[in-house]
């Protein structure tokens, strides 16, 4: 008997210009454009197993070891009928096919970082469930097309399945289906961006997402200044520094966006405080280290943004890396050693450093666990159809132990 199965795995993005506020909360559709970085899915990826099968009683779902509800009109739910129907158009085209679509589906998933922890984690697992039931049901589809089934599970999801540099479209229509994720320009296109995340929690938050959003959406007058007047002007510039690879642009406008985006969190009624201490040090760290750097003469070196979330992704090119993990690790000391892929420090490893002319009192040390963890990684492609040795679910559809 045939096996309908297929597994993939879908990146993280890190938004360089922010998402945040949805005029649709049914559809996701988003007040207003954003643009990311996809991140290379060798240090961060959810991986998902998806099988259609006549035997199996009902869909069902398994995250990271935990069976997770599929609720009704949810949004689980929603991403995999959308899915089935997209097979059934097949289905219909095409009387060659396997009528799969009205199977029930087990669907196993699994991230290697940690869930909800401000590391954008529903977006690479509502990826990897759309790019895995597009793989099972061999969908045509293209990537733009399928973004709008994603979205409908998280937002920022749309973006993941790309690679390189990512916008996610507001869209005009009440139906949604002008908002949907493009690609402004691929990995290859400026290979040399790393990024470097500060783990600073890998606690839930206490204001998730989807409620802070709201919040700001129906409190801030800041946040719908900065739809109409700000925005719109962000995403052309940054479009052109990706296209250019003019650093000190992107550079600059990440930084903006980041710091508007916490000021609208912060302007919402009540306030929501999404960074702690440990995130405004490192915010005076990139801030002094940038400032030495035009002072002689340069350009901007680094970048910060910061989700919904107290951790830092530090944006700077590969070159820059090494000063950078030093100036954190001098201020920040890690009780792990860290792990580098790059190998940009040798059989030394890392050693706490400052480059010259630094202004050591722009914060003050931290004790080892502030930051509990860095991820050196950089930009990175596309989700990936995987082979059946990689499968999360076992012969019976049931999930393999970890």
């Amino acid at each position: 008997m045939s096996v309908f199965q297929a597994t993939a795995s879908a990146p993280v993005n890190i938004a360089v210009i922010k998402y945040w506020g949805k005029r649709d909360t049914k559809l996701i559709l988003p007040t207003n454009s954003s643009l990311s970085v996809t991140l290379d899915q060798d240090h961060l990826r959810a991986t998902t197993t998806s099988r259609a099968d006549p035997s199996f009683k009902k869909d069902r779902l398994w995250l990271n070891g935990e069976e997770e509800e599929i609720k009704d009109g949810g949004r689980l739910a929603t991403c995999i009928k959308e899915m089935k129907a997209l097979r059934e158009e097949q289905e219909d085209k095409d009387a060659s096919l396997p009528k799969i679509s009205p199977f029930p589906v087990h669907i196993c998933s699994r991230n290697n970082f940690p869930t909800a922890a401000g590391l954008a984690s529903s977006a690479a697992g509502f990826a990897a469930l759309v790019a895995s039931l597009a793989a099972l049901y061999k969908l045509p589809t293209d990537a733009s097309h399928l973004s709008l089934v994603a979205r409908q599970g998280s937002g920022s999801a749309c973006r993941s399945l790309f690679g390189g540099y990512v916008a996610w479209q507001v869209g005009e229509r009440a139906d949604g289906l002008d908002s949907h994720a493009v690609e402004i320009a691929p990995r290859e296109h400026w290979p040399d961006m790393h990024a470097l995340i500060c783990v600073v929690s890998d606690h839930k938050k206490g204001t998730s997402s989807t409620a802070g959003m709201q919040r700001t959406v129906e409190t801030s007058t800041l946040l719908q200044h900065r739809i109409k007047h700000i925005v719109p002007a962000r995403m052309a510039a940054i479009s052109d520094a990706i296209r250019a690879r003019d650093f000190d642009a992107f550079a600059r406008i990440t930084m903006q966006d980041s710091n508007q985006f916490h000021a609208v969190a912060l302007d919402t009624d009540p306030p929501i405080f999404y960074m702690n201490d440990v995130s405004r040090a490192i915010i005076a760290l990139v801030v002094e280290y940038n400032r030495i750097a035009v002072e002689n003469g340069g350009k901007l070196k680094a970048a910060y943004t910061y989700d919904a979330g107290p951790n830092a992704v530090i944006y700077a090119p590969k070159e820059n890396l090494k000063e950078i993990v030093e100036l954190i690790v001098k201020y920040f000391p890690q009780a792990d050693a860290f792990k580098d892929p790059f190998g940009l420090f040798g059989v030394a490893g890392v050693q706490g450093k400052l480059v010259p002319g630094f202004n050591e009192a722009v914060a003050k040390p931290f004790p080892v666990g502030a930051v509990k963890g860095l991820i050196h990684t950089r930009v990175g492609d596309g989700p990936r159809t995987l082979d059946a040795s990689e499968s999360l679910l076992g012969s019976d559809g049931l999930p393999l132990k970890a």
